[in-house]
């Protein structure tokens, strides 16, 4: 009788995990898809700060768009791929901005 005891808090132990690590995953999606939607409309930053003017001037001349990656990860201490999305949001809000007379600031 005690292994049956034993098996059933064995068992909603390993169910409670299930759920938390799924509610995780949700919540991680999320973080994730807000993030992205934060950044294309250059709302804030990872950091939570939008763009320094540095970057927001490299990022407006083409030709100088790795720089202004480059200057962004200098100021913020970001990644790559971190730093590659929020100067390529800033563009693309910025083209939108153009395009539909929007201002998202």
């Amino acid at each position: 009788m005690e292994w049956v005891a034993a098996s059933i808090i064995v068992i909603g132990v390993l169910a409670l995990l299930a759920i938390v690590s799924r509610t995780q995953a949700r919540l991680d999606q999320i973080e994730r898809r807000l993030n992205l939607l934060l950044r294309y409309f250059n709302i804030a930053t990872a950091s939570g700060e939008p763009l320094s003017e540095a970057v927001r001037s490299l990022a407006d001349d083409p030709t100088r768009k790795i720089q202004a990656i480059k200057t962004y990860r200098e100021e913020t201490g970001v990644g790559l791929a971190e730093a590659k999305a929020a100067v390529e949001a800033y563009i693309n809000g910025r083209s939108l901005q153009r395009s539909t007379g929007a201002r998202f600031r």
